[in-house]
């Protein structure tokens, strides 16, 4: 592949920043975040939204709590002027939101854009044209000379046309697209020259929004462009410090947190990463990342997968099934070792939050490869396992346990993940835990019916201390009925004893028994594992008479061995 063609950031911008203190820094608060999927965002479909699907999108943005929100281009298309002027006259934003417009630095994009927040009661206009020699040179066709003139010029445009309002509440925003491909100081010269236009003041501070439009630098190239910024903008406490990241290299998340660290204050992205090319910066991750550090994000994902369902049908695009936090399949683990390790994970949490003396959601959270609740965005933990053919004996018996209150001896586990493997092997599809009861109940406890050897009746009795006694009718596969009687230190000794009578010789090498629920009338499940005529098998019984469901245990592991 022709690698020449290309150069390294470091021979296309210069890269003044020596001295860089941000690897240092931690964050400690949520940055302002500032949504665009309404615009930049909405620019990036095959069909853009129309009012309806902004007006659906823009109410989520509302509920999950955020204070600004970019909702359009209204010079750009007749749909977003119409949705700005929906939102000014039906009384759709709440007094505490910011309602971000976006126009080109040009008099009569800036005219209707003005026009078009009318009414509204909080606004940013956000004023932008690229400043990359690239951009300069090849699209725009001016000098930097010239081109500082024109920004100065439509800045001075819009502060006249808002001077125009008094008493509106109208402040600025100015970004130099491609600033992280501009020359530092240019970029530093125009934008102090904005500041001091537009009379920014810290009660009144103007956004100065820094783009990667074009990713073309490891992370740590974006954050020293944005410390450099940070330590050299004039009137800096009169400056929102924003930063705008896209995502061509992969890495838009490390751009955006690490320009947290290097002094961005505000954070413009979209729900999911929905963007040109390869993406805005996603919030989603960005927020959650912060919520696994213990920081508070401000904004609300308690019910993730309705926020997930509310963009893919504005947007008309899925979320991909591994998407951080938020994908169908992000809390999802298939892999044996993973599953064992998870359901051991939950158990100890459990076992912590009754230490503790707290509710298991208020417990401190550590558990194997769940860097998050799941519960504390709204999705479960039976959506955690989930069972393949790759899936191990720790996750089955997890779901089994969960669904169907089976404690499964661990000596047994080994044997029905055998089967789960043989099974998925076979069909290759995933085991619902539906599938998986069905599968369980066919292996282990069906054969006590519909085996070649059945009890059509028996019964059991103390004759003296420590004695059992067991009797019983026996079938066998060809419809004979043999009696038989058996007697052994406990009911199931006995019955191996009768069962030796006809020629089945069995020994009871483990067994266990629990109940399924709490209270009267509760079912019992027993698990038997016999020695049946030299072969090994394990048989389950379940009823409400836990010595009913015993026998049945004992007579399916044998009829699985006559089987075998």
């Amino acid at each position: 592949m022709p690698h020449h063609r290309y150069r390294p950031a470091h021979e296309r911008v210069a890269l003044p920043l020596t001295d860089r203190t941000w690897p240092a820094r931690r964050i400690e608060r949520a940055p302002l975040w500032v949504p665009v999927d309404l615009r930049d965002g909405n620019q990036a479909l095959a069909e853009p939204m129309d009012t309806e699907r902004k007006r659906r999108m823009f109410d989520l943005l509302v509920a999950m709590g955020f204070k600004e929100i970019e909702v359009g281009y209204p010079s750009a298309s007749q749909t977003d002027f119409d949705f700005v002027r929906h939102l000014a006259t039906s009384g759709a934003v709440p007094d505490d939101v910011t309602i971000s417009a976006f126009t080109p630095a040009r008099h009569d994009l800036i005219d209707r854009t003005v026009e078009s927040i009318e009414g509204l009661p909080r606004t940013l206009v956000h004023l932008y044209t690229a400043t990359a020699p690239t951009w300069r040179d090849v699209v725009l066709k001016r000098s930097p000379t010239e081109l500082h003139a024109m920004i100065l010029d439509a800045a001075t445009h819009l502060l006249r046309r808002v001077e125009e309002r008094p008493g509106a509440d109208i402040r600025f925003e100015f970004s130099p697209e491609v600033f992280n491909l501009t020359e530092p100081d240019y970029v530093l010269e125009v934008c102090n020259s904005v500041t001091d236009l537009w009379e920014a003041s810290p009660d009144r501070p103007v956004v100065h929004n820094l783009p990667a439009t074009v990713e073309i630098a490891t992370p740590n190239v974006y954050a020293d462009q944005i410390e450099y910024m940070d330590r050299h903008l004039a009137r800096r406490d009169a400056v929102v410090l924003s930063v705008h990241p896209h995502n061509d290299r992969g890495t838009g998340v490390a751009c955006a947190e690490l320009a947290v660290l290097a002094g961005a204050q505000r954070v413009e992205g979209c729900l999911f990463g929905n963007g040109e090319r390869t993406g805005n910066v996603d919030l989603v991750t960005l927020a959650l990342n912060l919520y696994t550090q213990g920081v508070n994000p401000m904004i609300d994902f308690s019910d993730i997968d309705a926020v997930r369902e509310v963009v893919e049908s504005c947007n008309r695009l899925p979320v991909h099934p591994r998407h951080p936090y938020a994908g169908e399949l992000v809390h999802t683990a298939f892999s044996g070792t993973h599953q064992d390790a998870i359901a051991k994970g939950l158990a100890h949490h459990a076992e912590q939050a009754g230490a503790l003396g707290v509710p298991a959601d208020q417990a401190p959270w550590e558990v194997p490869y769940l860097p998050i609740d799941p519960g504390d965005i709204g999705r479960t933990y039976e959506e955690v396992i989930r069972i393949n053919s790759q899936s191990g004996r720790g996750g089955i018996a997890h779901l089994l346990q969960t669904y169907h209150g089976l404690e499964l001896p661990r000596a047994m586990r080994p044997d029905f993940a055998r089967t789960v493997q043989r099974a998925t092997d076979a069909g290759g599809q995933e085991l619902s835990p539906k599938d998986l009861w069905e599968l369980f109940f066919a292996t282990y406890i069906a054969p006590s019916q519909d085996g070649a050897t059945v009890l059509t009746s028996w019964q059991t009795r103390e004759t003296g201390r420590g004695v059992h006694e067991f009797a019983c009718t026996l079938r066998t596969v060809d419809g004979q009925e043999r009696d038989l009687r058996g007697t052994g230190n406990g009911p199931l000794s006995a019955l191996a004893d009768a069962l030796g009578a006809a020629g089945v010789d069995v020994d009871i090498r483990n067994y266990a028994e629990h109940a399924m629920t709490t209270g009267p009338g509760s079912p019992a499940v027993a698990y038997a594992e016999c020695e049946v005529n030299g072969s090994t098998h394990w048989g389950a019984g379940q009823d409400t008479s836990i010595l009913t469901a015993s026998v049945h245990a004992v007579m399916a592991a044998v009829n699985r061995a006559v089987a075998d």
